[in-house]
């Protein structure tokens, strides 16, 4: 693609000609011209003969709105980082935090509250204290005074956040608060419910809440929200109701227990939550090896909850959850050979000259075969689960087949798959990365998550970025969505362009009240991507040491996004910041602007 050289005066600011428009709204793709003039889209028409100050041809290319994820978790990063990339990287222009009923604020100025708040993010989110120790300049206490630190920044990427119930819980309650058999008295669910408020008519977004026990503390402890009542819940979420603003979201056990009468027990909550405060909420839904079908039925019983009038949705993600294991992540399935724990110190380079010593390595195939029968849970499928672990491939594969697990490979090689691994981890000078699947990956292959994406009640979620930094590396799922779904899937039925750019756009702004944004057509706001499709793809993540205090994180690049434009300035050029931040944070509902 060329850019045109005048860049002279034009009766708009910027003239996008020629690309293949998908406007976010699900309608087919068609050629077109984008106009767009003070930040604002002005005409989206098959030839605009007004000329523009600058002109950029974009045949052969995709034209799209920016993306609104609407599941980040930047609540730390966000106080000190304008670019919030992974996100921004991957034509991400508007996102969401305070997600899952954690967050920093409220926060009483004490170092106690403080140093809970990074042991419940480091735990929950896996995000490094020390970095958070460091970055966090703790500007504020009510939730309020939080919003402001954030519109005192500028950004890449317009932000927006939610009023989390454990930090609340916490700053009313106290220690109490942390217990999740400690229920608030009458005076303390009314102060909650009083900084809820404030909190939505300050310009948060809404309210969030966790019911897992998934989600625990760095020490271990579950979070004091896991078994609230719905007297509090509903206490808290009907603060929304009376404003006649505000999203509620949650992630709950449901989808995970085996447990029958419990999963209709926590449907029948968050029915009953949305029924009585008439706003929208949405629920984490997710695949697990031990109820393989239990989304299906969360998804048919919200869709009766439709009918009804009740306004519901699944967040769903658009493709497996998985765990990045290698040595420079947070784990690998060497972590129960001891004579690994002696070496697992040492700086890389040593590490990797250590792990192909001959004798080291024999002990350590015969300690890792001593460990598996002890093994159970989560730890077991980390440490042995070769079968559904993967080599992570450039561009990366999240659709692989059991050929290409470890388990796969090594039979085909004729070794043994610990054999094998030990080779792959010390590849790329000991930065090679391996993929497990955890969710959404039971029958191996993507046709359930298919069945997922095509639903109406379901809305796209779960990247977690800006979260499980060592581990997890979801942020790039805007990516997935439109090149795998669309372009390179081989396993199954792929899906159309229309329908992924509709889902990572207007379908997740309108969700959370952004009527401004997630369609190209005149009176939106100019938040463009302009993308080669041929060249799409996601790179395998990396770690990088980026953060306050040297802190670790996964990053993921992309190759094939030409221009990212914030509200008509570019910030992003073939996958580079511009350095422009001409964004800020969010407050509330946005309503459809007018040309100007």
């Amino acid at each position: 693609m060329s850019e045109r050289s005048e860049r002279g005066m034009g009766e708009h600011d910027l003239v996008i000609r020629g690309g293949l428009v998908v406007d976010g709204t699900g309608a087919a793709p068609k050629h077109a011209d984008v106009a767009v003039t003070n930040g604002i889209i002005t005409a989206v028409e098959p030839r605009i003969s007004g000329r523009g100050a600058r002109e950029i041809a974009a045949d052969g290319l995709t034209i799209t709105p920016g993306f609104v994820d609407i599941h980040t978790h930047f609540d730390g990063q966000a106080t000190w980082d304008g670019v919030l990339a992974p996100s921004s990287i991957h034509g991400v222009t508007s996102l969401v935090m305070g997600n899952c009923g954690v967050g920093f604020a409220p926060a009483k100025p004490s170092q106690q509250q403080h140093d809970w708040l990074i042991n419940l993010l480091e735990g929950v989110e896996d995000i490094p204290g020390t970095a958070l120790a460091e970055g966090l300049a703790w500007d504020w206490e009510s939730f309020p005074d939080y919003l402001d630190a954030l519109d005192r920044r500028n950004f890449a990427v317009d932000i927006a956040t939610q009023v989390a119930h454990a930090p609340l819980r916490v700053y009313v309650m106290g220690e109490r608060g942390a217990d999740p058999n400690e229920q608030p008295t009458a005076d303390e669910l009314a102060a909650m419910a009083d900084h809820v408020r404030a909190g939505i008519d300050a310009g948060a977004l809404g309210f969030t809440t966790s019911r897992t026990y998934l989600h625990r503390t760095k020490d271990g402890a579950p979070l004091g929200t896991r078994h609230s009542s719905a007297d509090e819940l509903i206490a808290l979420a009907g603060t929304l109701r009376d404003a006649g603003t505000g999203v509620i979201q949650l992630i709950s056990d449901a989808y995970l227990s085996a447990d029958e009468v419990f999963a209709t027990e926590e449907m029948a909550l968050m029915r009953a939550i949305a029924k009585a405060t008439g706003r929208p909420l949405s629920m984490t839904v997710q695949q697990p090896e031990s109820v393989p079908d239990r989304w299906r039925e969360i998804q048919a019983w919200v869709g009766d909850c439709v009918a009804e009038g009740l306004s519901l949705k699944t967040q769903v993600a658009s493709r497996p959850i998985g765990v990045l294991q290698g040595l420079t992540a947070s784990v690998n399935p060497l972590v129960t050979c001891p004579s690994f724990k002696e070496i697992a110190p040492l700086p890389l380079p040593q590490l990797v000259i250590a792990l192909q010593d001959p004798q080291r390595r024999t002990r350590i195939i015969a300690e890792h075969a001593a460990s598996l029968p002890n093994l159970e849970g989560i730890l077991a499928e980390l440490v042995g689960g070769f079968h559904k672990l993967y080599p992570m491939e450039d561009p990366v594969n999240y659709e692989p087949s059991p050929a290409d697990s470890i388990e796969g490979r090594a039979k085909a090689k004729g070794v043994r798959p610990i054999e094998l691994l030990l080779d792959l981890l010390v590849e790329r000078d000991g930065n090679q990365l391996l993929y497990m699947p955890l969710m959404n990956y039971v029958a191996g292959n993507l046709d359930d998550v298919r069945e997922m994406l095509v639903s109406p009640v379901a809305l796209m979620g779960l990247s977690d970025a800006g979260a499980h930094c060592g581990a997890i590396s979801d942020g790039s799922m805007t990516t997935t969505s439109l090149a795998l779904w669309t372009r390179d899937r081989t396993r199954g039925e792929k899906l159309p362009l229309e329908l992924m750019v509709h889902h990572i756009t207007q379908r997740t702004a309108a969700h959370v009240g952004w009527l401004d944004r997630g369609v190209l057509a005149p009176g939106y706001l100019a938040d463009i991507n302009v993308i080669d499709m041929a060249s799409l793809a996601a790179h395998p993540p990396s770690i990088v040491r980026d953060l306050p205090a040297g802190g670790r994180r996964l990053m993921q690049t992309a190759t094939g996004y030409r221009h990212t434009f914030k509200g008509g300035v570019e910030t992003f050029t073939d996958g580079e910041h511009t350095g422009a931040l001409p964004a800020g944070l969010v407050r509330g509902p946005q309503p459809l602007a007018t040309p100007r």
